[in-house]
Parts: structure tokens; sequence; C-alpha cells
């Protein structure tokens, strides 16, 4: 009768310290971001992170990043349930303070879960830059044709067989984002514009002359010249980008993204060939849960 006493006693333990261990399990678990080459958004405006489960987003929570790249936060504690049924996860740049609880058309990295990591590619910003490339023309079309102003104009386009074509071949880019041309002297980078066709005008002229300038992305930096800056500029010798900015935009820097830029050769004659810069100015990073 005591041996059967003692047995009753020990299932009853064992049941008791099964569901003590239940009861204490963790309800909770850390997503860490590992993500090199962000910058300063400013005040407007923060990173956002999102794990996607079934089928919709759920924030994970907003971090900002300073003048040394350096991220606020980069662990982040979430519902363990949740966060392990997550397929996917979305960074994105949301204004601040902000309106909406869902993300922003802005979304700047994208990753599927492969086990507990995700690797983050840039395939919210556009399809693919594998294969881009960019060409442009020196040239001063809005101006009086004045002899000091013959190089003070980067024109993206070909017009060596005599009529003008498009110049750059870039990607489609998503919703919440736009291509800028910039040339940057002295340390000031002067935009040519904002536009999201290769062909056409940009969205801006605020350096070009009165006359009409050609049907594709381009600027002359003839007036208005920023403190710093005189104008008319001779564009040999200085550096030529194509970024990719978010729209709305804070800033009036490049961002991070430059899949383009390369400098101006100094004798430079004709069209010229602006190169790839992915590798060097996409940030890089993962996510682990």
């Amino acid at each position: 009768m005591k041996k059967l006493f003692l047995l009753s006693s020990l299932t009853l333990l064992f049941f008791s310290c099964s569901d003590d261990n239940d009861d204490n399990a963790p309800t909770t678990s850390n997503l860490e971001i590992n993500i090199d080459g962000l910058e300063d958004l400013g005040a407007d405006y923060v990173y956002e992170g999102w794990i996607i489960v079934d089928g919709a987003p759920v924030s994970t929570g907003t971090f900002t990043v300073d003048e040394n790249n350096t991220l606020s936060k980069s662990s982040f504690t979430l519902d363990k349930d949740m966060l392990e049924s997550a397929t996917k996860f979305v960074l994105s740049i949301e204004p601040n303070p902000d309106p909406s609880p869902m993300p922003a058309d802005t979304k700047l990295f994208v990753g599927d879960f492969n086990g507990n990591t995700a690797s983050l590619t840039t395939g919210t910003v556009a399809s693919s830059f594998d294969a881009i490339s960019g060409e442009y023309i020196i040239a001063a079309p809005t101006g009086t044709g004045a002899p000091e102003e013959q190089y003070s104009g980067v024109w993206f386009l070909n017009n060596s067989s005599g009529s003008p074509v498009a110049g750059l071949d870039l990607p489609t880019l998503e919703a919440g984002w736009k291509y800028e041309g910039w040339v940057v002297v002295n340390g000031v980078p002067l935009s040519t514009g904002t536009f999201t066709s290769v062909t056409g005008n940009d969205e801006g002229s605020p350096f070009s002359g009165a006359n009409p300038g050609p049907p594709f992305p381009g600027e002359d930096f003839l007036e208005n010249a920023p403190s710093g800056v005189n104008f008319p500029i001779d564009v040999r010798g200085k550096t030529t980008v194509i970024s990719i900015e978010p729209y709305p935009d804070n800033n009036a820097k490049p961002f991070v993204l430059k899949p383009l830029a390369s400098m101006v050769a100094e004798d430079a004659m004709g069209v010229q060939t602006i190169g790839s810069n992915v590798s060097a100015s996409f940030p890089k990073g993962s996510v682990s849960r």
C-alpha cells in the first residue's frame, strides 16, 4: 500500500512539474537586425521593420541611424509564436510621426526566412540591378552658347548616331522611389532632377538657362548657384551620380542607394560612360530570430 501511495505521489509530482515548465515557457523571442550601410534619415523619418505573418505585416519596431551609421536599436522583442510563423522580413522608411499603422511604399529591404535567418535584398525597390548602364553627354543646350558655358551641363543621353536616344538603362522603380541625377562639385551635390523614366524631361530644372533642353534627364549649371559654387561650372573632373531617392524626400543630398557613379574625365569629349556603383553603395544585411 505504501508503495502504491509513493508511486501515485511521484506521478503527481511529475505532472505538476511538467505543468510548471509549460507555464514558465518563454512567450517572447528576439529579432536581431544586422545591416551595414544605412544612413541618417534626419528628424522627419525613421526605419521600421515588419514581419509578414499569414500574409499580413506586423511591425517589429522603429529605429534611427546616426551620423556614424550606427543603429539606435538592433534587437526587438516579439511574440514567440508570431515570430516563428513569419515568412518574410521587410524594412521600410516611415514618416515621423507616422499617421498610418501600415508599411509605407518606401520599402528598402525584403528577405524570405530560411530557417531562422533572412538575407535582405533591395527587391522592394526594383526587380534587379544586375544589368544597368549609363551614358551622358557634356553640353549646355539651355544656355546662350557662350564659350565659358560649353562644359556646364550633363544630359543622360547618347547622340552619337545623330539622333538622341536614352543614355540610361535602369529598372523600373517600385512605388515610393525615384531616380535622381547629380554632379558633385567641390563636395557640393548639385541635382540634375528627379525622374522615373529614362526618356522625357525630368521633374526639375533649377539651374538651367532659358532655352529648352533635350527631352531626357539632365541639367545645365548656369543660374541660381547655391552657396559655395560659382556658375557656370566645368563638369569635367567632377563626379556624376545616379541615386535612388525615397519619395517623399527631405534630404538635399543623394540617398545611400547610388547604382551609377563615376568621375568625369578632365579631357572628356563626346559620349561618356557612368559606371556601376551598386556593390559599393547598396547596404547589406540580414535578420535572425
